[in-house]
């Protein structure tokens, strides 16, 4: 009898010992360990894991095949061939798979939310009616953060959203739309930012504090954009193209680094897309891939045209054999072996590419 109790009594000494091993934090029934940091997206095509299979929508979808062949082997909503960006910083944040928001049945929200919307823009105009804007995603966010008080109280949900990691790019659908040639890149980009940083305050002010911003890629690299402009010749970037990234990048750097001396806890880091998928682009074996300046999946010069899957206005289109050879799966999206080189570099990157945090920093402060 004695030895049981020495025993039972060790067991209790350990796990007191070693918290480690046993959750520390729980909400409701939900027991979490203290280091969890939840994931919430906020963006566009880059990032949307399925939430336009869900809207009214035209051309703004990728729930057909052959998206989603590599991966999931079913097409899921996401732009891709299998993988996107959230996904990949899910797993390294040893986070499950963050769910698209309007996908219906019981969210739980701990592990965080996917608001992201093919097509949706910074400015409200942007596709309207047909997306998800980033103002009715910080809309979404808000309901969020209502459904998490009501569930487990304001204590535990003020330590949730103030530890998780909000991730976000917009940009590319507002440069894309014939009302951008309306004004100048100076004037155009300064809407695009403002309405952007606004959303970041309006997250701020909601209880995020630490967020992962991405610049605009090197545009004029895309296939879409090389198809239409250059047709049938042979080049690669075309530079021009690129110029209002560039003002957009310069702008949106300046706007962060002033929130940074502003706002009490504001911690970012700001990952320069532009160079590195300029750099994939134009020189993919030193990534490991093989084609750079052609998309997988579309028609057209360097398979610009946006019509993979035959859903869109364009229905003919041809598929590569290998998709994780290739840089872009349809004209303008990443493949899945893309993304996650843009995710690698995101989470674990040196200064040069992603600053002053990196994702892992972020996700460990």
């Amino acid at each position: 009898m004695a030895s049981k109790m020495l025993h039972f009594y060790f067991l209790i000494f350990f796990f007191l010992s070693y918290g480690i091993l046993i959750p520390t934090k729980c909400l409701g029934n939900t027991c979490l360990p203290n280091e969890h940091v939840a994931l919430f997206v906020f963006g566009d095509s880059l990032f949307d894991v399925g939430n336009n299979n869900y809207i009214n929508t035209t051309g703004s979808q990728a729930n057909y095949s052959p998206y989603g062949e590599t991966f999931f082997n079913y097409p899921t909503g996401r732009f891709s061939n299998g993988r996107v960006i959230p996904d990949f910083v899910a797993e390294y944040a040893k986070l499950p798979l963050i769910q698209p928001y309007l996908f219906p049945g019981n969210q739980q929200y701990l592990n965080g939310i996917n608001f992201a919307s093919g097509g949706a823009g910074a400015l409200v105009e942007t596709n309207q009616g047909l997306v998800i804007g980033l103002k009715t995603q910080l809309t979404y966010f808000k309901n969020v953060k209502k459904i998490l008080r009501q569930r487990h109280g304001d204590k535990e949900t003020t330590t949730l959203l103030s530890k998780a990691v909000y991730l976000i790019n917009i940009g590319f659908d507002d440069y894309l739309q014939e009302n951008s040639s309306l004004y100048t890149h100076q004037k155009y980009v300064s809407m695009v930012v403002g309405n952007l940083t606004t959303v970041i305050k309006g997250i701020y002010d909601l209880g995020g504090r630490k967020f992962g911003i991405i610049n605009q890629p090197s545009m004029g690299c895309f296939p879409t954009i090389k198809a239409y402009v250059n047709g049938t010749k042979l080049g690669s970037c075309l530079e021009e193209f690129s110029a209002i990234a560039e003002v957009h990048n310069t702008m949106l750097s300046v706007e962060l680094q002033k929130l940074k001396k502003q706002i009490k806890g504001f911690k970012y880091s700001y990952f320069n897309l532009f160079d590195l998928a300029f750099e994939v682009i134009n020189n993919p074996s030193k990534f490991g891939l093989k084609e750079g300046g052609v998309a997988c999946c579309g028609s057209g010069p360097y398979k610009g045209y946006y019509s993979c899957g035959g859903k869109r206005e364009v229905k003919d289109y041809d598929l590569c054999k290998n998709p994780s050879d290739y840089v872009f799966f349809d004209s303008v999206h990443p493949t899945e072996s893309a993304s996650k080189i843009f995710s690698q570099f995101m989470w674990s990157g040196n200064q040069s590419i992603t600053g002053p945090y990196n994702l892992k920093s972020l996700f460990e402060e």
